[in-house]
């Protein structure tokens, strides 16, 4: 009776392993998530040698081998030149974003974004000193690694505002020296 017990007790046991679980029930995965912000520094391409200074917001989300997508925001509000007197340009924009293989530890990117300007100005006219344009920009930069998943950005944009108060373009282009943090390492559920 004992040997028949033990043979139903090891058989029972050794068909365990059969229900093992093969896939984890959690992966972890990287969530090619980046947001930073940075100082910026613009010429307005309102008159000749006026520059002025901003801020600027960014989020890129790569979508598969080095594509992404790219929202940011710039707010060029501070450093108004004395002439200009009420002078201001907010932009929203949103488009596509490359980044190649890095070299030298320094990771390029290259994007095209399109958008919504807001701009106010100086006028004779006290009941039109602001008016908005849909924009495009082209721009490009690197990314340098500080300390693991933050990264040290420079960036260089060119806009193009259509036709700004008449045939001529208006356009805006500067620098952008930042910082961008990426949510790497995040758990995820599969």
């Amino acid at each position: 009776m004992r040997s028949k017990l033990f043979l139903a007790i090891l058989l029972t046991f050794s068909g365990l392993p059969v229900f093992a679980q093969v896939a984890p029930a959690v992966k972890i995965n990287s969530l090619p998530l980046g947001i930073g912000g940075g100082f910026s520094d613009y010429s307005l391409d309102y008159g000749p040698g006026r520059r002025m200074y901003g801020a600027s917001a960014w989020v890129n989300y790569e979508l598969f081998h080095g594509i992404g997508i790219d929202a940011e925001g710039t707010s060029i509000f501070a450093g108004v030149p004395a002439s200009l007197g009420h002078m201001r340009q907010d932009t929203g924009k949103g488009g596509v974003i490359y980044r190649a293989h890095p070299h030298f530890g320094i990771h390029p990117y290259a994007k095209a974004v399109i958008g919504i300007g807001s701009i106010d100005f100086p006028s004779r006219n006290p009941f039109y000193t602001h008016d908005t344009y849909t924009i495009w920009a082209f721009g490009g930069g690197g990314e340098y690694k500080l300390w693991k998943t933050l990264y040290a950005r420079a960036d260089y944009e060119y806009q193009f505002w259509h036709q700004y108060q008449g045939p001529r373009d208006l356009n805006p282009n500067g620098f952008t020296i930042g910082a961008t943090y990426y949510l790497r390492g995040v758990h995820g559920h599969r």
